[in-house]
């Protein structure tokens, strides 16, 4: 079950994949992959099986395949720090879909060599992108021109849901401040920042592959 929002005569749709499909752009927009960032755990002796990151990618077949969209948009940290076999198989991987534009907006996590990016499967944008009213970028922008929306990552949003039994879960969230909408980090191996919400805000809960809006 998604959940839509309008932004100057746009149609967002947010999606239980943690994703943006907006039907006018042919586009979907996905933020904080962390791809390969269990390769670097076991690097360091903690045994994080790749299999975990199989889940990200069936997750953008589904995507692409349900959709067909003509852009894709990672808003950066698609690829954990440095380079690993990993990088290559998400490029193979992505070969697929010779029909669909990867962008990648980077990020701060992604530090590989100029060159690793030429020969990738990958549209690269160092600054934010413009597409319409809709401003891409990894981190929240702290100046938004009037008019426009920031769509962005980094902060990996979450809010903590708690029951009348004092019970309490955690779930990732899509936090809407204004004219900023953060998507909450698309990577299955990624954390949560717990967010708290100011009046105004809308908070739009993922959770059993529904969008809940809770405020």
């Amino acid at each position: 079950m998604t959940s839509s929002l309008k932004f100057d005569n746009q149609q967002l749709e947010l999606l239980p994949e943690k994703a943006i499909w907006v039907p006018n752009l042919n586009s979907i927009f996905t933020a904080d992959l962390h791809f390969g960032k269990a390769a670097h755990f076991r690097k360091s002796g903690i045994p994080i099986p790749e299999e975990i990151h199989d889940l990200d990618l069936e997750l953008i077949r589904y995507l692409v395949v349900k959709y067909k969209p003509i852009d894709f948009y990672f808003l950066g940290d698609l690829f954990h720090s440095d380079w690993n076999d990993q990088w290559d198989y998400l490029n193979l991987f992505l070969e697929e879909f010779g029909e669909t534009t990867f962008h990648l907006i980077k990020g701060n996590h992604d530090i590989l060599s100029p060159i690793a990016y030429q020969k990738s499967s990958f549209k690269i944008h160092i600054e934010p992108v413009t597409i319409g009213k809709l401003l891409l970028s990894h981190e929240p922008l702290d100046s938004i021109p009037e008019g426009y929306l920031n769509l962005c990552g980094h902060i990996h949003p979450g809010i903590r849901l708690v029951g009348k039994g004092r019970q309490s879960i955690r779930i990732p969230c899509f936090h809407l401040r204004s004219n900023q909408l953060t998507l909450p980090a698309f990577g299955e191996f990624t954390g949560l920042a717990l967010i708290k919400p100011k009046t105004g805000d809308q908070i739009f809960g993922v959770a059993q592959k529904k969008i809940i809006q809770i405020l």
